[in-house]
Formats: C-alpha cells, structure tokens, sequence
C-alpha cells in the first residue's frame, strides 16, 4: 500500500490561513492520508517585536499554544492518522541561532526552512519586479540560491521548502540560467537535507509546482532526497495534487520519497 501524506500545512495563527488545526487533520482524514504535517510559520524570533510582521506569522506568545494543540491532537487521533509536528522557519542568516535556541525547546517532528527575503526584500512582493530587468532579476535569482544553500548547511532543518518560489511572481526567474542552482543542489545532497515538491506554485503567477520540472530533474541527478507539501492554507487544499506529483517523480526516476518522525527521515516507496 502506497504511504500517503502532507508535510506543509498552516492555521489561522499565522494570519493568512483559514482554518483551526484540527480541521486540516479531518480534511487529511477526508483525503485518506496517513500522516499529516502540521507546519505553521514560526514567529519572528530575530525581532525585538512581540510580532514582527502580523498577517504573515504568529506572535511569539502563541508559539507554544501552536505546539502544544498539535501534541494534542497527535494524541487524540492517534489510532486514525499519524499528526507530525512541523514548523516552517524562515532562513534568516543573521538570526540562525536564536532560531535553533526557540525550536530546541519543543519537540518537533521536523522543520521546514525556508527563503522567503533575498537583498533585504519579500520575495513575493510583486513591485520589486515591476521595473526589474534581466540582470537585476540574475542579481537576485544568485543571491536566493546562496540562501538556499547556506539553508542547507546550518543542519537546523530537515526540510527546504519551495526552492524555486523566487518565481512565484516573475515567472521569468525560471529561465534564467546560473550556475549558483546546481550549487545549491549539490550542497543539499551533501547535507542530505529533503527538498519538498510544493503544490502552491498553481497559486502564483508562475503557475505548477515549486520546483519545476527541470529542477526536479536535477535534484534527481544529484540524489536529493524528496518530500510532499501543499503549503495548504485552507484545508480543501490538504494533499493537493498527491497523486500527479507521486507519478511525476516516478516518470524522473525517483523511487522513494520521505517525511520525518522525530526529526529522522521515514523514508517510502512511491
């Protein structure tokens, strides 16, 4: 029997998401999944703010709530569906350690690290491409995938979500070539840290999936091992489009694929 789950799903606390956790749980249920990630966006421990940026992660107050309404629910659907306690963290350079000091306290599952600013900037704030030409967008393509990289080499996550988001809003990044992604790829190979197949790419300008096929290719060729997350913020999202990306990574040549069970890889057929 082919193991079905979902590593990247949020909740209401973030401020973005609809929904209560529990209800992501029932909708994984509902989908026939084994296991389902819970994986909220951390707070923004860098900052002196209670919270930094409301609307796009929760307030350091609510942190342990989170944590501890997953352990909950871990237990009470225990004989139905195995509930993994995930966090996504944003990959901040400047801030790696206080980050890691945070999530040592609870006992998470795996986590989720992610590149969401490049050069001081979101990279899903659409104006920053609006008057950016080619060689401004390799400027910024270059430095996102130092990010992902170094990402890799902290060892704080077991995951990096969404490798390629840099095109979430300028499709065009996916063709311009550079050196700097193959790098990357390496890098995380050698750290045997899992990438996610992220089913929200559709929600973007760019359309698919993050990464791209072309990408995935190449994470295949470097033996990157591999994960699913819809980044589902509403739960009619959970474990979106499971199936085609169980059977793309097949047609790559992939065998297995992984989630994560007190940090260590659980690693399944496809």
């Amino acid at each position: 029997m082919q193991m079905k789950f979902d590593l990247h799903t949020h909740h209401q606390r973030c401020g973005h998401a609809v929904g209560e956790i529990e209800d992501y749980v029932i909708a994984a249920l509902d989908q026939g999944l084994d296991a389902i990630g819970i994986s909220d966006h951390a707070p923004f421990f860098g900052s002196d703010k209670e919270q930094e940026l409301p609307g796009v992660a929760m307030a350091k107050l609510e942190f342990p709530a989170y944590v501890e309404e997953v352990l909950q629910l871990k237990k009470k659907y225990a004989n139905r569906i195995e509930v993994l306690l995930g966090v996504e963290a944003d990959f901040l350079p400047d801030h790696v350690h206080t980050y890691e000091q945070q999530l040592q306290k609870y006992p998470f599952d795996y986590v989720i690290g992610s590149v969401h600013f490049t050069l001081g900037r979101n990279i899903f704030d659409k104006s920053r491409w609006e008057s950016a030409d080619a060689s401004e967008m390799l400027k910024v393509k270059e430095a996102y995938y130092d990010l992902i990289a170094a990402s890799a080499q902290t060892g704080s996550y077991q995951v990096l979500g969404h490798i390629d988001a840099i095109k979430g809003f300028c499709p065009e990044m996916a063709d311009l070539k550079t050196n700097k992604v193959d790098e990357a790829l390496k890098v995380i190979a050698k750290n045997h840290v899992a990438i996610e197949v992220n089913t929200s790419g559709k929600m973007k300008d760019c359309g698919g999936w993050y990464p791209g096929d072309d990408l995935l290719e190449r994470a295949f060729h470097y033996n990157v091992p591999i994960t699913l997350g819809s980044d589902a913020h509403d739960p009619q999202r959970v474990g979106d489009d499971l199936e085609a990306v169980r059977e793309k990574l097949k047609s790559i040549g992939f065998t297995e694929w992984c989630y994560f069970r007190e940090k260590g890889p659980v690693i399944v057929k496809l």
